[in-house]
């Protein structure tokens, strides 16, 4: 008895040192897989970079559901505006072992998805009125250097604007005006002619953009939706 004891636990330590070291394995090939069936799904020139979460990938494959799955896709365009560092964050991942083992997205889906993105500053300048010089993080504010005229009103100094997502985009409007010792411009005309849009209204989890924040690099975009099919991302 003594013997056939040994001989048990001499087992499942052999079964879970073959288990620490075939999980990282595991986990490396489920997520090239799966990153190779998303860039070929939609066309990516690169393969985007996917990472299972959780303390064991094999005891997840084995149940089938995951902890989360993130799927880094870099570049992403829309209405002919890109947008840089594109990331999906799906948790709650339900993913058939069948379907992980072949490297197939077919039917993962997961409870919620955020995706979340930045628009960089030159790209939304572009969209600016040509009285917008310079547009930068000034805080929790967004801020942008002006010059020109307004209504034939010399303008010169800097305003504050607020970024807000719509239904046509992230729209970009001044809340507040400094002037160079110049003549103050009515902050009702500033708004009539120097507010705009930047057309990105979605991202790839097929949801409006519902949070915009200013950060050093550009304006952070966000969206999160319920009950998300990997393979119904848009299109990029």
């Amino acid at each position: 008895m003594r013997k056939l004891l040994v001989v048990l636990i001499f087992l499942a330590v052999v079964v879970g040192v073959l288990g620490v070291i075939a999980d990282p394995i595991a986990r490396n090939r489920a997520e090239d897989e799966i990153g190779r069936q998303v860039a070929a799904q939609y066309n990516l020139s690169t393969q985007p970079e996917v990472t299972f979460h959780g303390f064991s990938f094999l005891l997840q494959a084995l149940q089938g559901e995951y902890e989360g799955i993130d799927v880094d896709l870099g570049r992403w365009t829309e209405q002919g505006v890109t947008v840089h560092d594109v990331k999906v964050e799906m948790r709650g991942v339900d993913a058939p072992l069948s379907e992980i083992a072949k490297g197939s997205s077919a039917n993962v889906t997961a409870r919620t998805a955020t995706a979340s993105a930045v628009v960089p500053y030159d790209v939304i300048k572009q969209r600016a009125p040509r009285e917008v010089r310079r547009i930068g993080q000034r805080g929790d504010d967004l801020e942008v250097d002006l010059a020109g005229s307004v209504a034939g009103i010399p303008l010169s100094g800097s305003a504050v604007v607020e970024v807000k997502p719509t239904s046509r985009g992230i729209a970009i409007t001044p809340v507040s005006v400094g002037a160079d010792g110049g003549v103050q411009v009515p902050l009702a005309l500033m708004r009539r002619q120097l507010t705009w849009t930047v057309p990105v209204t979605d991202l790839p989890v097929g949801s409006r953009i519902s949070r915009v924040e200013p950060t050093p690099g550009g304006l952070r975009v966000a969206a999160t939706a319920e009950n998300v099919r990997l393979n119904d991302l848009p299109n990029t």
